[in-house]
Parts: C-alpha cells; structure tokens; sequence
C-alpha cells in the first residue's frame, strides 16, 4: 500500500518561519539582556539552536540554549534540562518544539519550568495542528494546520529541512 506525503514546508519555507519567530521573539523581549530558549529534545531542540542563531544576529540579546528531555509517551516526572533552575531563575524562558499535536509535551515542559520564577514564559512550534487535550498554545508558531487525527506530521531538520504531512 502506497502513503502519500504532502510537502508542507519546504527548506525555504522553513527557514523564512523560523526568522520571522526569531524576530517575534526579539520584539517580545526587546527590553531584556538575556533570555532563554529551551528546546524539547530531539527536533524541538534543533528549532532552539536555529531560533538561537538567528536571534544573535539581529540583535544583542545573550541567548542562553537548554534543552528539555522528557518521555513523550509518559512525560510525568521524567523532564530533565540541560541547565539548573538557577541559570533561568528570574529569566525569560521560551519553550520551542517543532510540532505541537496534543500539546503533552508542551504543558509538561511548562509545568518543569514554573517550579522557578520567571520573568515571562512563551512558546514556540513550527507547526501547530490544532489537536490539543491539554490547555495549551504557541504564542509563537510558523504555522497553523487543521488535519485530522490519522495523519502525522514530520519535520526533517538537516541540510534541505523539509515538513511532511504523512
């Protein structure tokens, strides 16, 4: 049995999102000297450092990167970041991921991060689907689809990125 696969992003397409985030961001915090963006490990951390190198040159923001591992299936106490609560205390943080679906990973990385003060807390997806069970959503997001339940969406991050509606 033949898939077919749409094509939803291209690399140009992809790239031109991920830019327009990073300046959203730059605007959101034009008044900070330092932020966070926290990347959910595997993609979502890919995402962190693309928004990361693009946020250092348009502005002079310090661009601190953790990445945020978790069991997706059984996300409950098993989030992990790659920076201790002090290095984000006080700070703002964004929470990036390439593809929010039902949102689980999203408001469990979020509820990790709110054991500390913050300054300010958003979050970033490349595509958002609509699909969420959870009370969450992207403030930032390249993209928003309404597919149904069966379909899956993959995003290949490497030297021609593409966004695959399976």
């Amino acid at each position: 049995m033949q898939t077919n696969h749409n094509i939803i992003l291209t690399h140009q397409q992809i790239q031109h999102k991920i830019r327009r985030i990073a300046y959203q961001i730059y605007e959101t915090n034009i008044n900070e000297r330092e932020i966070i963006i926290a990347g959910i490990a595997e993609n979502g951390y890919i995402f962190a450092q693309r928004l990361k190198t693009i946020l250092e040159g348009i502005s002079d923001l310090q661009v601190i990167l953790c990445e945020v591992t978790m069991n997706k299936k059984s996300p409950h106490n098993t989030v992990k970041t790659s920076i201790t609560p002090d290095k984000y205390k006080n700070k703002p943080i964004i929470l990036a991921d390439d593809v929010l679906n039902s949102g689980t990973a999203l408001i469990y990385g979020v509820k990790h991060f709110l054991d500390v003060p913050l300054t300010r807390f958003k979050t970033a997806v490349l595509v958002n689907r609509n699909h969420k069970k959870y009370p969450i959503k992207a403030d930032f997001k390249g993209i928003s689809l309404s597919t149904s339940l069966h379909e899956h969406i993959v995003v290949k991050f490497g030297e021609e990125d593409i966004a695959i509606l399976k």
